[in-house]
């Protein structure tokens, strides 16, 4: 999880317009809505600070998946609270229900003054409005410090996410993100693709499209034609990606896709990918491979199809990289099962992966599953798969060296002189490994933040590699 305070340039009025301090947590979804916030903030003319004292008004974006998440966020809200008073929390935890009964958030911080659930844009404002009232209400294009047409951002401006729906209609016993954030609701394409066009233009390098299950968009509005650019584009996830693909080219930038079920219709966009119009990536959330232990999960599809998958993808574009996470020690799981597991992660070549001890949550279904383990067991399975999914990478890593590729230069000190940090298309930011930039051989060669540059991999480091600046 992150924690983002924003800051973004305000033009000086006679008056000083009220000022709301923002603390962002979570998952790149929960930074989608956090940008919709402060866009909207930032349109209604109000200052956004970095520091909670001298604010007028504190907003808490909270995270509530895990157990560490809810503390983290409580425990932000606390500090918020302790630091200026005036607190409004959005967000996942804003929609989990306490011990009592009641509102969690409430049970434990009952001097906050707002509490909302997750993508409650207008609930938020009409909180900040009763409590400090806004000051003006330019158009949304004019907001300082903002990419004209998608607002704020949190992130660089080089890379951007693009959330294309809400919600999702998987119902995994491990989690509860659907009764915090409902079932599927796409965007309409139109919506989508204009927000990508204008971060595009705006100078973002990398746009990453996120969802809760990117595969599964359009099927909410059965796929219904929308448009854009004068022409119908189908509400589904082969049409939406082939025009951002498309529009992608037009400014040499990249298209990063998150959080792809692994259906079978996903195999039309692989090719896509070979074509060069989309990184030939795919973030996969697995979480199991045997067959019971997924049917226990209530997963989709099963451990033997996802290999077939997986080698299919490969295949069709053998430069792809496949990420995902996994969940160790879940209710029942046995040492077979296990097992299996790791001869999975073997056996698919899994790029990068992470994984979680299973952890109960409260008001899942998992935690009525017979067999909980030990949290010992399940600590000590956790790194046996790290062990073995590391091994796995690194293996991948080291094939990389003595080749030339493309990097995202994340950062680059004097112009590049002293080396920089820069991600290959094999490395979403903040989650995957980066590219160690050494000095440039030659004086001439510059490295400019946010920007494209070429480097021969000499090393592989852990999960990052060594590339020398050509």
């Amino acid at each position: 999880m992150s924690q983002d305070l924003a800051s973004p340039p305000v033009p000086v009025t006679s008056q000083q317009p009220p000022t709301v301090a923002f603390v962002s947590l979570g998952c790149p979804k929960a930074l989608t809505d956090s940008e919709l916030i402060l866009t909207q903030l930032s349109a209604e003319g109000y200052r956004t600070s970095k520091t909670y004292q001298g604010a007028d008004l504190v907003i808490v974006n909270t995270c509530g998946f895990i157990d560490d998440a809810v503390k983290e966020s409580l425990d932000a809200i606390g500090e918020a609270l302790t630091a200026n008073g005036k607190v409004i929390v959005t967000g996942c935890l804003g929609a989990k229900q306490g011990d009592g009964g009641g509102n969690l958030v409430r049970e434990i911080h009952p001097k906050v003054l707002a509490v909302t659930g997750p993508h409650a844009t207008q609930e938020v404002m009409d909180a900040v409005h009763t409590h400090v009232p806004k000051p003006h209400d330019p158009f949304l294009d004019l907001i300082p410090g903002g990419i004209p047409g998608a607002g704020i951002k949190l992130t660089p401006r080089h890379y951007a996410y693009l959330k294309i729906s809400e919600g999702c209609n998987h119902r995994c016993t491990f989690c509860i993100i659907p009764s915090m954030r409902g079932d599927l609701v796409s965007r309409p394409v139109g919506d989508v693709l204009k927000e990508a066009k204008a971060l595009f233009e705006g100078g973002v390098k990398e746009l990453l499209v996120v969802s809760q299950d990117t595969s599964a968009y359009g099927v909410d509005v059965k796929y219904r034609t929308g448009f854009w650019d004068g022409q119908p584009v189908k509400t589904r996830m082969l049409d939406l990606v082939a025009k951002l693909g498309e529009i992608a080219k037009q400014h040499g930038a990249w298209v990063r896709l998150h959080y792809v079920y692994p259906y079978p219709h996903v195999d039309e966009v692989v090719p896509l990918m070979a074509e060069g119009l989309v990184l030939p990536y795919l973030d996969v959330p697995l979480q199991h491979a045997h067959p019971d232990v997924l049917k226990r999960m209530k997963r989709p599809a099963s451990g033997e199809r996802n290999l077939e998958r997986i080698q299919r993808w490969r295949e069709l574009c053998p430069e792809i990289v496949v990420r995902s996470t996994f969940i160790a020690g879940f209710p029942g799981e046995t040492e077979e099962e296990f097992q299996y597991l790791l001869d999975f992660v073997r056996e698919a070549q899994i790029d990068r992966a992470g994984c979680f001890a299973y952890s109960p949550v409260t008001g899942a279904a998992a935690n009525e599953l017979p067999g909980a383990l030990p949290d010992e067991l399940r600590e000590e399975r956790r790194a046996r798969f790290m062990a073995v999914a590391e091994e796995v990478s690194i293996n991948r890593l080291r094939r990389r060296i003595g080749s030339t590729m493309q990097v995202l230069v994340d950062s680059a000190p004097a112009m590049g002189r002293r080396g920089g940090v820069a991600r290959t298309y094999a490395d979403a930011p903040e989650i995957d490994g980066t590219v160690r930039l050494l000095p440039p051989a030659k004086a001439s060669t510059q490295l400019r933040m946010g920007e494209f540059a070429r480097a021969r991999i000499v090393a592989a480091e852990g999960h990052d590699l060594v590339g020398e600046p050509i």
